[in-house]
């Protein structure tokens, strides 16, 4: 009986210490679970009109090659500028510009970025920019599709771009940004980049589709 009341006693002493605790730190179990499922809801803003900038510690221009007709190599532009007009009151209204320069290219070989700088594929000497200029936007479906003019080696050709928006939010050092997730594809040969060879079961060894694929963060700009 001495055993069980002892028992008892401490059980009381450690559930009155817990309760201490939770108290202390401001809440019971319950009431952290609630607190993140309210943190796992985001409540955007709705995008203001105005002219917004690419962040490029943000940001990825990335693309990608099939090697050998059986695996896809990545890569992306790491120095580039990007601006946005975005109209709130009519999205089909806004206006896009972009440039990257092509020595910029990273596929994480060294060697591979070197050989893509030569005249073989971008020839980076005589053509050092790639860049595009929007000439409208098209709503279509939950998304748009952002149609204009794709640079690369000198040759200009009409692209069609799908993408999605989230957002916008606040950012913690004060300003308004949103998301963009966009992704397309093109046959680099429409631009002059022909090298490659042919495989002996058929193919070539670099491949001809290159698949763009964009995830940006674009920030207000701020007034003037």
């Amino acid at each position: 009986m001495k055993l069980f009341r002892n028992t008892i006693t401490v059980t009381l002493a450690v559930t009155l210490l817990l309760a201490l605790i939770g108290m202390a730190f401001g809440g019971t179990p319950q009431s952290a679970a609630g607190a993140r499922a309210e943190a796992d809801v985001v409540k955007y803003a709705p995008v203001a009109t105005g002219a917004y900038n690419l962040d490029p510690t943000h940001t990825v221009i990335g693309f990608g090659v099939k090697h050998l007709e059986i695996a896809l190599v990545e890569g992306r532009f790491k120095d580039f500028n990007g601006s946005i007009h975005y109209n709130a009151s009519d999205p089909t209204k806004s206006t896009v510009e972009f440039s990257a320069k092509i020595e910029s290219i990273d596929t994480g070989v060294a060697q591979r970025d070197a050989h893509l700088n030569t005249a073989d594929f971008f020839d980076a000497a005589k053509f050092p920019t790639m860049t595009f200029k929007s000439r409208h936007v098209e709503k279509k479906d939950k998304g748009y599709v952002l149609h204009g003019d794709l640079t690369i080696k000198g040759v200009t050709r009409p692209v069609s771009l799908p993408f999605t928006m989230t957002g916008a939010v606040k950012d913690p050092w004060g300003g308004s940004r949103f998301g963009i997730e966009a992704s397309t594809k093109i046959d680099r040969r429409d631009f002059g980049i022909t090298w490659g060879n042919a495989l002996p079961l058929g193919g070539i060894d670099v491949g001809n589709e290159v698949t763009i694929n964009l995830h940006a963060e674009a920030v207000k700009a701020e007034a003037k």
